[in-house]
């Protein structure tokens, strides 16, 4: 396995040619989707994540093998046909398609003389550039100083423009490496304390939901999650079909007929070698996932890789201790599956307990979940009949805060009301009425 050809498909328009020039390195490894699956493109991804960060690719050099090369990711030979394909197409960065270490990096960067970036510094670049909230920002800004921290010795730039030997810069004898490195610890300092701060405000913003039922749409990027969300709640949210084109939580409101508010939250994708950083930083904005009642996994049921992606987002959802949540497998997209394809996704569906396939595009199954979450939220009201005397009035103005009244009649012997409850409101308001002295309620 050599050069990777390009179909003439990909390959960009003349005004996209002043974007930098990357070469793909990828080693081909077993548990890659391209091995299992063999009609899919091994290089797929990476170029989309290229594309998004605003690189052009225009070659690729592959290499099966059983597992990195410790000290130079591919072997001594690869990397010379590396290098001499990176000055064929005049390329001015090399893409990895995995996690490198920093002495990996080191090496293919002396044996290429280009720039390297791995696959996770990619993702933090496409976090970077589509971070728009002040939340989003400090989340990937720190797991970019924590990626670079350990990679000074290979990517150093100085951090700090002030001349050296500046009052409070540098120690006796202390490198601009050893300044840098301080730098970096103390922003990362700060940072941490103001997504601290942060996530106790979303804590305090959470207690306020409490009494809703929240659910969280999660799923592999560029699945539909927006997209769906738009069609369940009329949200105006950015829909665009690139990867991590949503990264901030999105939380509205969706008008079902129960006693309570319904929550529903647009979360940030997932994909598969997601930076553990990345993971660690977003800790505030998932916990709209760890919290939620209910979880929608928004599988792209159109992906050649739908088996990897579920599980991509399975051992993620572990990662953030989701693993054990109420979920409903959604199969989106089902107006880009291929006839020949739908025996396939049946078989998805079998195996996958409470699953649906749907195009939120389109609106197709959408009413079968409406209908499946119906059932799920019933679980959470319960009713009651209650018989009040005239003269307490004050108790049926206080039941109707504390539940829907669905009946409501004044008769001869009292106050005759029907109401629903949402789950533990039933015993407060039982509980109330014991303290008034009166009879408990009559069962329905």
């Amino acid at each position: 396995m050599a050069k990777h050809s390009f179909d003439s498909s990909l390959q960009n328009t003349p005004s996209e040619d002043d974007r930098e020039i990357a070469v793909i390195l990828k080693a081909v490894m077993p548990g890659d989707p391209s091995v299992a699956v063999g009609s899919v493109d091994p290089v797929a991804e990476i170029m989309a994540l290229a594309d998004t960060a605003g690189l052009r690719v225009d070659s690729a050099v592959l290499q099966k093998r059983e597992r990195p090369h410790p000290g130079t990711y591919v072997g001594r030979g690869k990397l010379e046909e590396l290098k001499e394909e990176a000055d064929r197409v005049g390329a001015n960065v090399i893409l990895v398609d995995d996690p490198i270490s920093p002495g990996q990096g080191r090496n293919i960067e002396e044996a290429t003389e280009l720039r390297v970036v791995d696959r996770s510094e990619l993702i933090m670049d496409i976090f970077a550039r589509n971070a728009r909230s002040h939340q989003a920002k400090i989340q990937v800004e720190l797991a970019q100083l924590q990626y670079f921290q350990s990679r000074l010795t290979r990517m150093w730039t100085h951090l700090s423009r002030m001349e050296g030997g500046a009052v409070g810069t540098r120690g006796p004898g202390e490198t601009q490496l050893e300044t840098d490195r301080r730098i970096i610890s103390k922003k990362i300092s700060v940072l941490r304390d103001r997504l601290s701060d942060i996530e106790k405000q979303a804590h305090t913003q959470h207690k306020s939901r409490e009494g809703s039922f929240r659910i969280a749409l999660v799923g592999y990027t560029n699945a539909g999650k927006s997209t769906l969300l738009r069609k369940l709640t009329g949200a105006d949210v950015l829909i665009e079909d690139r990867l991590f084109s949503t990264l901030d939580t999105s939380t509205r409101k969706w008008k079902l007929d129960v006693p309570f508010d319904v929550l529903l939250s647009d979360t940030v994708g997932f994909i598969r070698k997601l930076p553990h950083g990345l993971v660690a930083s977003f800790h505030a904005t998932l916990m709209e996932a760890r919290e939620a009642d209910l979880l929608l996994h928004v599988v792209d049921a159109s992906s050649l890789t739908v088996e990897f992606d579920i599980e991509s987002v399975a051992r993620t959802l572990k990662r953030i201790g989701c693993e054990k949540h109420p979920q409903l497998m959604i199969f989106n997209k089902l107006d880009r599956v291929p006839d020949e394809r739908r025996i396939d996704l049946q078989h998805l569906l079998t195996e996958q307990e409470d699953s649906f396939v749907i195009s939120a595009t389109e609106g197709t199954g959408i009413e079968r979940i409406i209908e499946r979450i119906l059932e799920i939220t019933q679980e959470r009201v319960e009713t009651g009949e209650y018989q009040l005397p005239h003269s307490r009035s004050d108790l049926a103005a206080r039941l109707r805060t504390m539940a829907t009244v669905e009946l409501e009649e004044f008769r001869d012997d009292g106050i005759f009301i029907e109401a629903r409850f949402e789950t533990g409101q039933k015993a407060r308001w039982e509980s109330a009425l014991r303290e008034a002295g009166l009879f408990p309620p009559v069962s329905p």
